[in-house]
């Protein structure tokens, strides 16, 4: 596998894996109500199947963002994954029935605008040079 197609492969899992990790973990915790922030309490909440898959997937999003870092460049990374953001606000919307304002998803469409404009460039500087001679 090239390392472009290894780069979207690794950005799109590390997008999902956020997104579906950050939804499933917000799940959990919602049925469990306040948990307040004692240690035991907040430890006996990874026992939630909710809670306990959103943090597996959060954990895959460690490694999968952590796997990408180490062959792109950060400022290509960040903003790319980025996208993350506005499906989180979808998967808010749509499986939390998170009310979403206006503002936020007028901002929705500004971090859509920057990952398009990101997404079309190299991935890495060292990439780039080297297309270019």
């Amino acid at each position: 596998m090239n390392l472009r197609a290894k780069t979207q492969l690794f950005a799109v899992l590390t997008v999902l894996s956020n997104v579906a990790g950050n939804s499933f973990l917000t799940k959990g915790m919602q049925q469990l109500g306040d948990i307040g922030n004692s240690p035991l309490a907040l430890i006996a909440a990874l026992f939630h199947p909710w809670v306990a898959l959103g943090v597996a997937l959060l954990i895959v999003w460690t490694l999968t963002q952590m796997a990408l870092l180490s062959w792109a460049d950060l400022s290509y990374v960040m903003p790319v994954t980025a996208i993350g953001y506005v499906l989180t606000a979808f998967a808010a919307r749509l499986f939390l029935d998170e009310a979403v304002s206006p503002a936020r998803w007028v901002g929705i469409v500004l971090v859509t605008a920057g990952v398009t404009l990101v997404g079309r460039t190299a991935a890495s500087a060292q990439a780039a040079e080297s297309n270019s001679r």
